[in-house]
C-alpha cells in the first residue's frame, strides 16, 4: 500500500484534520488508485445520496407516530405533483397548492414570533435524522424567551423560496425553514435552517440567513438550536434579516459546551 507523502510526513496533523471533518482528506491509495475499501465506501456514499434525494417524506415512518402526535404535525404539499416534477421544476416547489393554503390558514395561528416549517428539500434522510432532535430544542428555546410559536408543519416537495408564501399567509416575525441539504459523498444527513424576518413575495437569498451543516459531525443539533434562536432574537431586535445581519456567535468554547 502506498500512502500519500503528506500523510507520512505529518501523520498527527492529518489525523486531527480528519477528526474534524467527514471529508476524505488525503485518502490513502495504492499507486494512482484508491484502495478497494475507499472505492466501496465511495460507492456506498453515492448510493446513500441518491436514496436521500429520491425518498418520499413519510412523517410517521421518518419521525415516529409519537413525535407526530406530540407536536401535532401535519403535512402539506407544494404545487409539484411528484418527485420528478419537483426536481425538474424548482419553481413549483416555491408555492403551496390551494388545498395546502386552506389547511395552513385553518390550523396555524397568525402574527406569532416564530414559525417553524419542515421541508423535505433534497434529503429526506437529513430531515428524518435531525428534526426529531432539533425541533424540541427549538421549542424549548423559544419558550424560555417567552415567544409565541406557531404550529409547525411539514412540506412535501419543498424549496427554500416557499418561505415567502409562508410569511404572507401567517405574518410571523421570523420564519425558520428546516430543510434537507443536497447530499454529497461526505454525508446525506446534513440539514439547513433558512431564516427570514417577515418574508414576503420578492424576497431572495439576500433577505435570508442560513445555518447549514446541521449533523453529528458538523453543527450538532444542540448548538444549532442555540444559534437559530439567538439569530431569530437578533432579527426581531433589528427588524430585518439577510446579508446585512451578521450572526452574533457566543464566546470561545461555544462549540464544545461540555469542555
Amino acid at each position: 500500500m502506498n500512502q500519500h507523502p503528506i500523510s507520512i510526513a505529518w501523520p498527527g496533523l492529518i489525523e486531527r484534520i480528519r477528526a474534524r471533518t467527514p471529508a476524505r482528506v488525503l485518502a490513502d491509495g495504492d499507486g494512482a488508485a484508491y484502495r478497494t475499501a475507499t472505492q466501496l465506501e465511495l460507492r456506498q456514499a453515492h448510493a446513500a445520496a441518491r436514496d436521500a434525494v429520491r425518498t418520499e417524506l413519510d412523517m410517521e415512518r421518518d419521525f415516529g407516530a409519537e413525535f407526530v402526535r406530540t407536536w401535532k404535525l401535519f403535512e402539506v404539499t407544494t404545487q409539484a405533483q411528484s418527485k420528478d416534477e419537483y426536481l425538474l421544476r424548482p419553481d413549483l416547489g416555491r408555492r403551496f397548492r390551494e388545498d395546502a393554503v386552506r389547511t395552513i390558514q385553518a390550523r396555524c395561528p397568525q402574527e406569532i414570533d416564530l414559525q417553524i416549517v419542515i421541508g423535505d428539500g433534497l434529503s429526506v434522510t437529513a430531515v428524518a435524522t435531525q428534526v426529531p432532535k432539533l425541533l424540541p430544542l427549538l421549542m424549548q428555546g423559544a419558550e424560555k424567551r417567552g415567544w409565541k410559536v406557531g404550529q409547525p408543519f411539514a412540506v412535501r416537495y419543498c424549496r427554500v423560496g416557499l418561505m415567502n408564501q409562508a410569511g404572507e399567509l401567517l405574518h410571523p416575525q421570523v420564519v425558520a425553514l428546516l430543510i434537507g441539504e443536497r447530499p454529497g459523498l461526505a454525508t446525506a444527513e446534513s440539514l439547513s435552517a433558512y431564516m427570514a424576518f417577515r418574508p414576503r413575495a420578492g424576497h431572495s437569498d439576500a433577505q435570508r440567513n442560513l445555518i447549514s451543516n446541521i449533523h453529528s459531525r458538523g453543527v450538532p443539533p444542540e448548538i444549532a438550536a442555540q444559534r437559530i434562536t439567538n439569530l431569530a432574537a437578533q432579527m426581531i431586535r433589528e427588524k430585518h434579516s439577510g446579508a446585512t445581519v451578521k450572526e452574533e456567535l457566543p464566546g470561545p468554547g461555544w462549540m464544545n459546551p461540555g469542555s
